[in-house]
């Protein structure tokens, strides 16, 4: 009796075992099928490392996890080269821009219009001289041309892995088209530029930094005045600069230039500015009109920039952050009453992603209110630094001087340091980041930024040839920057007396080079020959 009482017992034991294995199986199916995405976990992070060739188990910063960042923008930096090169990847966004209504949205973007001053600017042929021939190991980054990414169909912001996205996919479309727009932007970036002049890219990044939902806003670490790091459903990620003061305020005569402010309309200007001058070395920078409470306040996890918030006796929505700078509460950034401008720079790839160096200019001010640098004193300065590397070979001096032109049409004292990408060594071109201390005086001219150029007496072809077309009536400098500009959803951002004085500086930065010829023995010593036969 006992024998078949405890025979019973396990059989209904092993029964109900097998019938609770079932009902988890069960639970199991309904959690995988019936809830909604944003709550299932997400296989793209080692995808997504597949796709640019990182090799799984690389270790992820500790800054990414706090900034929530996916491994989507975990890719290498190495030096070997690309599975693919970048005309094939870009054939599908040459066919999205024929769609209806796709064209005059990205012109629009873009500040193009036809029969519009700009469009013939880059139509020009000092405008279609090729870059070098682009290389595998010209290119920045390496990827997987078979992985696949795509936004569920669903309409959700969630991104699927590629065995899910083969069945999303149109026919005919490559895994490059699958990518979001700022991860086709870093793995174009190359030897010779930031991005093409005529890139597909850019009006959709543009778009992009204007329109996306903002899911993430913490402070940018370091710095002298606060910023902040957006971050989209996409992963990706921008610079936020807030308006600190009105388009037609000038800097006063008596700021020194390392404390003035940083204007979130002079980071757009000189994105499209750059461009004009066919540089194409800042990362694109769209304006945008950001609500405080919803966009940053409610969605911060920065415990330090939460601590700031507080609502005005006007009723405004203010913060005012951390910084060494214009932190406080006299110096609150305020909504009307929570709505406020900004600039939205796309970011560059992480450094711990694609190692960038930092160069000390040679003419760097001394940031001392009564101290003088070197080159203010020695005027065979020049000769010093020719024999200096990375001065002394290659084309960084002249690249030098391109950006000193530039910072002269701005009127930016403030460029201490410069960056290149160090997979490039010294053959490549200089980054121009942290513009916002430009623009902040139009009635008044800075020759001391020129000194570079004063004092070497030597310029890019190119660079000259393209200045005196921008000096011309067709072509002239203000009117091509004014349109690019009205294109920006914070139009106008500069205003006119900053656009009359570009004329003025460029008209300057003419004679200077007029008077490097009238001393030089040969023009080619002022004139360094960069176009050969193609002008």
């Amino acid at each position: 009796m006992r024998c078949r009482l405890q025979t019973l017992f396990q059989r209904k034991f092993k029964i109900s075992l097998l019938l609770l294995l079932l009902l988890a199986l069960l639970v199991h199916l309904v959690m995988d099928f019936a809830l909604p995405t944003a709550h299932r976990p997400c296989s793209c992070d080692m995808k997504a490392s597949k796709a640019v060739g990182v090799l799984s188990g690389s270790p992820i910063p500790a800054s990414f996890k706090k900034l929530s960042l996916r491994i989507l923008q975990d890719f290498s930096g190495s030096n070997s080269s690309l599975q693919k090169s970048s005309q094939p990847q870009r054939t599908g966004l040459h066919l999205r821009a024929e769609e209806p209504g796709v064209q005059q949205q990205e012109e629009r973007n873009v500040g193009w219009t036809k029969g519009s001053k700009l469009a013939a600017l880059f139509e020009h042929p000092l405008y279609n001289i090729p870059v070098p021939e682009v290389t595998e190991k010209d290119k920045l980054f390496i990827i997987n041309p078979m992985e696949k990414f795509s936004l569920r169909s669903s309409g959700s912001d969630e991104w699927v892995s590629s065995s899910k996205a083969e069945t999303l996919l149109p026919t005919g479309k490559t895994a490059y088209d699958t990518y979001p727009t700022w991860l086709k932007f870093h793995i174009g970036i190359n030897r010779y530029e930031l991005y093409p002049r005529r890139d597909p890219l850019l009006p959709m990044l543009l778009w992009d930094l204007a329109t996306q939902r903002i899911v993430s806003s913490v402070q940018k670490s370091g710095g002298t005045q606060l910023k902040l790091i957006m971050m989209f459903p996409n992963y990706g990620q921008a610079l936020f600069k807030p308006m600190k003061q009105t388009r037609d305020q000038e800097t006063p005569i008596d700021f020194f230039y390392f404390s003035d402010f940083e204007r979130h309309n002079a980071e757009i200007a000189a994105f499209h500015l750059d461009r004009i001058l066919d540089f194409r070395r800042i990362p694109p920078v769209s304006g945008r009109l950001v609500n405080i409470t919803k966009e940053i306040r409610d969605i911060t996890t920065d415990k330090k920039l939460a601590k700031t918030f507080f609502i005005s006796p006007a009723g405004n929505v203010c913060f005012y952050g951390e910084c060494s700078y214009y932190c406080s509460t006299e110096h609150a950034l305020c909504g009307k009453p929570d709505q406020l401008e900004g600039s939205m720079a796309a970011l560059l790839p992480d450094k711990t992603l694609a190692k960038r160096r930092s160069w000390r200019s040679p003419w760097r001010r001394s940031y001392h209110k009564s101290k003088k640098a070197e080159w203010e004193l020695n005027s065979n300065y020049c000769a010093q630094v020719r024999e200096t590397p990375p001065y002394d070979r290659g084309h960084r001096l002249l690249d030098l001087i391109d950006m000193t032109i530039l910072d002269f049409l701005m009127g930016n004292m403030d460029r201490h340091h410069y960056e290149t990408f160090e997979k490039f060594g010294n053959d490549t071109f200089l980054l121009h980041l942290d513009n916002g201390r430009g623009f902040g005086t139009h009635s008044r001219d800075e020759p001391s930024i020129l000194a570079p150029l004063q004092q070497c007496c030597s310029i890019k072809k190119s660079t000259y040839l393209r200045l005196q077309l921008l000096a011309t009536q067709p072509y002239r400098l203000s009117d091509v920057l004014r349109e690019a500009l009205a294109a920006d959803p914070l139009a106008p951002v500069l205003a006119e007396p900053h656009l009359r004085a570009l004329d003025r500086r460029l008209g300057k930065v003419l004679v200077e080079v007029g008077h490097c010829l009238a001393r030089a023995a040969r023009q080619e010593e002022v004139l360094v020959d960069d176009v050969g036969s193609w002008v």
